[in-house]
């Protein structure tokens, strides 16, 4: 995706410009700079003002409309976490109904983290070429139909068989609402825009396990996937109502005109107001192909990229087993009922929507702050936007995880202390919960928004992977998580998972010191690639 933009032509409106005024430009290039000529009189200064009409904006939909499309977007990426987590305090009413283990109702958690992980590495590609809002409604159709499929499931097989079609339909959600927040924002914008992203979806977190808990204890498991399919409907006439296409390639800065499936039923009311029938696209529209669906897994052979998501999806996977072995511990422990434990998932929901909401502005604020210290550095003015495609030697990675150590650290000690604390109070956990989901959240909020930055104009294609990532790797510990706490116990469980974490943390060090640098090879890369091109 494009990032913030500088000017290429700085406004000169004092008449007496010098040479050094006109050098300290950050986007002239040496050629450049030899063809200016310097204005003399007020006169030419003048000319050369209305010669040079400032460039478009990156999008011409101001900030009040980009928070309503983050907001639909939002609401439609809920039901990728919502679907998982609902789900949790109805575990033992399945085991029970269909006379399976705890093991194995637990692996119905562990294949819908598979196919959440696969899925948007396709959905993601086609997107970036097809549309946004044209996989959206698709992948919608699917999950509504695995959700009432789901609901009058008879057996175990049904219900495995659904639940990953269900996964399907929902996880490319949250890829494709990111590839549309950066379709129409700059990073210098990104950031609180991808934190009220996360706050908002991550909103299942919070209330998805207590409706499950009422769902199930009133009136079984099955009455959750009939509300899944009632809300989803609802999500779904938003998209077909008010969003429109932002893909830029398609959709431009918002001023191209929309057709077909592309134009939201709101435009045949009020019309498209920004259209400009003389506008274009901004880059060329791709193929769909079988090299397309499998673009993103090239990102993983990038040692910066595979550094970030190796990390992120370490902490991700302790977090999934802290959060899966919920309703299990606090039965045994504490002989909670559905209900009951669907209220202990507040603590780890509101943790999961704080920290996405807040770190979002933190790294708007370290993005600015970022920017002046490069500026300074560079003799540059100190107004100037500054961003990695514009400068691409701004150290985006020390904008982007300049507070991820101490993020980490309290991370890695909750996490340590969680299974002593199920000994204690009930509320110590709960508030230990809140604590992980904070810190956890933080750190994917953290590494989204930076491998988006590291692969601008594929947005959702570098979500995807970066899902693809996290939800394998967190499969597999969701399914060991049972075994290994019947094995040590939750307190050296838990334990061993935040020395897990520690072992893991000099990947930020490595990310820090040399990430800067392998992007910068990846960039001279593509340039000499475009250049034979």
């Amino acid at each position: 995706m494009t990032l913030s933009q500088c000017s290429s032509t700085e406004t000169l409106k004092d008449p007496r410009v010098t040479t050094q005024s006109v050098d300290s430009s950050p986007n002239l290039s040496p050629r450049d700079e030899k063809d200016i000529t310097v204005p003399s009189t007020p006169a030419e200064s003048i000319n050369l003002e209305s010669q040079a009409p400032a460039p478009p904006p990156y999008h011409v939909f101001p900030r009040s409309r980009k928070l309503q499309l983050v907001c639909i977007v939002s609401l439609a990426a809920i039901f990728s976490p919502l679907s998982s987590n609902i789900y949790f305090p109805a575990l033992s009413d399945i085991s029970q109904e269909l006379n399976v283990s705890m093991s194995l109702a637990t692996l119905t958690v562990t294949i819908y983290m598979i196919v959440q992980g696969l899925a948007p590495s396709f959905w993601g590609s086609f997107s970036d070429v097809l549309g946004r809002r044209v996989i959206f409604i698709g992948t919608f159709g699917v999950y509504i139909i695995a959700n009432i499929a789901l609901a009058v499931s008879t057996n175990y097989g049904e219900l495995m068989a659904f639940r990953a079609l269900q996964a399907a339909g929902s996880a490319a959600t949250i890829s494709i609402g990111a590839g549309v927040i950066g379709d129409i924002t700059t990073s210098a914008e990104r950031g609180s825009l991808i934190g009220i992203f996360g706050g908002v979806r991550m909103l299942g977190q919070g209330i998805g396990p207590v409706f499950g808990g009422i769902l199930s204890q009133y009136l079984g498991f099955r009455s959750i996937f009939w509300f899944l399919v009632i809300v989803s409907g609802i999500s779904l006439l938003s998209i077909l109502v008010f969003l429109p296409e932002t893909l830029r390639p398609i959709a431009g800065n918002g001023t191209v005109p929309l057709k077909g499936i592309h134009k939201p039923f709101i435009y045949s009311i009020t019309g498209q107001k920004d259209a400009e029938e003389t506008s274009t696209p901004v880059g060329k529209k791709a193929k769909v192909t079988f090299k397309t669906v499998l673009a993103p897994l090239t990102f993983l052979g990038e040692k910066d990229v595979f550094i970030t998501l190796l990390y992120g999806s370490i902490v991700y996977t302790v977090w999934s087993m802290v959060t899966s072995s919920t309703s299990d511990l606090f039965e045994q422990k504490y002989g909670l009922n559905s209900l009951e434990v669907g209220l202990t998932f507040l603590g780890n929901g509101f943790g999961c929507m704080t920290g996405s909401y807040t770190i979002g502005y933190l790294m708007d604020y370290n993005h600015k702050r970022t920017e002046r210290e490069y500026c300074q550095q560079h003799n540059l003015p100190i107004e100037t936007r500054v961003n990695s495609k514009s400068h691409p030697d701004f150290p985006i990675e020390y904008a982007r995880m300049r507070n991820t150590w101490w993020i980490t650290a309290i991370f890695i000690v909750c996490v340590a202390l969680y299974g002593v604390s199920l000994r204690t109070h009930i509320a110590v956990p709960i508030i230990l919960q809140f604590i992980i989901a904070y810190g956890s959240t933080a750190i994917f909020t953290m590494n989204s928004a930076l491998v988006i930055d590291l692969y601008p104009g594929a947005s959702a294609s570098a979500t995807a992977v970066n899902n693809l990532m996290r939800c394998l790797i967190g499969a597999a510990g969701v399914a060991a998580s049972q075994p290994i706490i019947d094995a040590i116990t939750a307190q050296w469980a838990f334990l061993l998972l935040a020395g897990i974490t520690l072992a893991m943390f000099p990947l930020l060090v490595v990310e820090m010191k040399w990430g800067y640098g392998w992007r910068l090879e990846r960039h001279e890369r593509f340039q000499k690639k475009e250049n034979k091109a």
